[in-house]
């Protein structure tokens, strides 16, 4: 399975979940350790020094555009904690950008009504956000709720193929 976002200004992340674990790649194209901060354009070392074996259908995946990253964590389902090849980071702050990307990730559904009211520009209320975050069935009125615009139909084809209630 894999997930991935791209906000319209170049940054990006994708994410892959799979038997060995999950893997994230990012870039934030203002981050210090942008590989675009030299010329020529190049990888902060260590980045995907040690990432383990297992995940290498993931770095070689070529529509992860795997030269454009800030950014690489790993986590094998046995593992207690998160890896990160890079153990020399600049000292400014979020200098990957994986901080400020990866927040919303947070399972907090506040943290994703702040972010939609930002990037939407929209009012929402965080009672629908809840359902969906608890899995709770799709409705007409939970899918107006966070669009207007859209109805159970709408939305229907995309809920299975993820395997959404």
């Amino acid at each position: 399975m894999m997930a991935s976002m791209r906000n319209g200004s170049g940054d990006e992340y994708f994410i892959l979940f799979d038997k060995q674990g999950a893997a994230i790649k990012g870039f934030d194209h203002e981050a210090t350790m942008s590989p675009w901060n030299s010329d020529p354009p190049i990888i902060w070392p260590g980045m995907y020094d040690t990432v383990p074996a297992d995940f290498s259908p993931f770095l070689n995946e070529p529509a992860f555009s795997m030269e454009d990253a800030t950014f690489c964590i790993w986590r094998r389902h046995d593992d207690n904690a998160w890896h990160c090849g890079v153990t020399a980071f600049p000292g400014d702050d979020d200098p990957d950008g994986s901080e400020n990307m990866l927040a919303i990730l947070d399972g907090d559904p506040k943290t994703y009504l702040a972010f939609a009211q930002d990037y939407y520009e929209i009012d929402l209320s965080v009672g629908p956000i809840e359902h969906i975050y608890n899995h709770g069935p799709l409705t007409d009125e939970i899918v107006r709720a966070l669009n207007a615009d859209l109805a159970l139909t709408n939305v229907e084809a995309d809920a299975l193929e993820i395997g959404y209630p």
